[in-house]
Formats: C-alpha cells, sequence, structure tokens
C-alpha cells in the first residue's frame, strides 16, 4: 500500500534519485522534477501530498513554485537548501513552507520530517470536532480554509489563517512566540521568530476595528492572545 506521493523537485539529479530511492523504500510514491517549470506542471499532473522543493533551480526557483503551488493548495512543502547558501527562513515560512532541511542531510532525517509534517497535517485533517470558530463578526473555517470578517469573505494566506484559527480557539490564553511556532508551523524553529510578528501584524490590518467584543492582544514580553472580553 502506498504511504503517499511526493514530488521531489531538484536539478541535482544525484540528490533526486538518493532521495526517490530513501522514499521508494519507505513506501512512497516519487514523482521527480529537475527544475521550477517542471515541478509545477508535475504538481498540476500528479496533485501529490506533499513536496520537496530545492530552493536554487533554474527556470523557476524555490520560493517562485512555492508561491505558485500556495496559490491553488495548502499540500505540504519542505524547503531543501545548500549548506553555505543564503536561506531567509523568514521568507520561507511566510510563503508557506511547511519545514526546510539543509543539505547534505541525513537519510533518517529527511524521513522523519517528512512523516512529522504529513502527521500533522493528517491530525488537522482528521480532527471532526470543531473545523470553525465564530465569533461577533467574525468566522474562521478551517474546512474551506477561508475567514469571513464582518459577513465578507477575505483572502487569507494559508499560515495566518492556522496561526489565527489556533488563537481563537483557545481565547485569553497567552502563547510565547516559540510555542506557536511549534504549534502552528509544527517544527522546532531555531533562531528568528519575526515570522510571527509578521503574521499578527497582517492579521491585525484585516481585523482592525471590526469588533470590541475580542481582539488580537499583544501581552509585552512574553507574545499574543486573542482577548475575548466578558
Amino acid at each position: 500500500m502506498s504511504m503517499g506521493k511526493i514530488l521531489v523537485a531538484d536539478d541535482d539529479r544525484n540528490i533526486s534519485e538518493l532521495l526517490r530511492l530513501y522514499l521508494e523504500k519507505e513506501g512512497y510514491d516519487v514523482v521527480i522534477a529537475n527544475d521550477g517549470a517542471q515541478a509545477i506542471e508535475e504538481f498540476n499532473l500528479h496533485l501529490p501530498d506533499m513536496v520537496l522543493l530545492d530552493v536554487m533551480m533554474p527556470r523557476l526557483d524555490g520560493w517562485q513554485v512555492c508561491r505558485e503551488i500556495r496559490k491553488k493548495s495548502n499540500v505540504p512543502i519542505i524547503m531543501i537548501t545548500a549548506k553555505g547558501e543564503t536561506f531567509d527562513k523568514v521568507l520561507g515560512l511566510e510563503l508557506g513552507a511547511d519545514d526546510y532541511v539543509v543539505k547534505p542531510f541525513d537519510a533518517k532525517e529527511i524521513i522523519a520530517r517528512i512523516k512529522a509534517v504529513l502527521r500533522r497535517v493528517g491530525q488537522v485533517q482528521t480532527e471532526s470536532d470543531i473545523k470553525e470558530v465564530r465569533y461577533d463578526k467574525l468566522v474562521v473555517n478551517m474546512t474551506k480554509y477561508e475567514l469571513r470578517v464582518d459577513g465578507k469573505q477575505v483572502d487569507t494566506p494559508p499560515k495566518e489563517l492556522e496561526l489565527l484559527y489556533h488563537l481563537a480557539s483557545n481565547p485569553n490564553r497567552v502563547y510565547t512566540r516559540d510555542q506557536l511556532l511549534d504549534e502552528v508551523w509544527g517544527f522546532e524553529y531555531y533562531g528568528d521568530s519575526r515570522t510571527v510578528d509578521v503574521h499578527v501584524k497582517r492579521l491585525r490590518e484585516k481585523l482592525e476595528g471590526v469588533s470590541d467584543e475580542w481582539t488580537l492582544k499583544t501581552v509585552w514580553g512574553v507574545g499574543y492572545k486573542f482577548e475575548v472580553r466578558e
């Protein structure tokens, strides 16, 4: 039985074939693309369950491919970068990447990361109790990945929506930035946590002044909470 289909996009054919061997041994079906444009073609053709995406590729780079995929799909994306390359982790997360690995990587490490991301996504998809949170003039629906503010649908990137849903599902609970990175982005994130601040700022622009019954609040020196007034 197949564990799922994974698209590997990397212009280094040795790396691509190595990943194919690792993944097929674990029971995954593998599709290979050797440049960014081919990656988008293969994605549209095969609709994989996950994408492993090299940052530096000809025709279209990994960032461009990630943007294109995120316009139409919330499929998990793991970015791959070579050691020593300038890799903007914040940019990767803001574009909607779920994780990243650095070449050269250990087979066991990348398989573990793939399984962790797929497991996390599976948990989101199988939670049947609450798929939606509602407050005054606010509806966050994770089944449709839809945000409604004062009755109107507002286009929102997946990670912004997931962050808002996470906070609004736990009203008045304070989260540190590291907790949010771990629980929303779903992996241990070393270093800069600016990405949380950027996402909160963008959410506030969409939610400013909508209702006086709730607010996305900064808890200085700690983090953030979705505050619901009694």
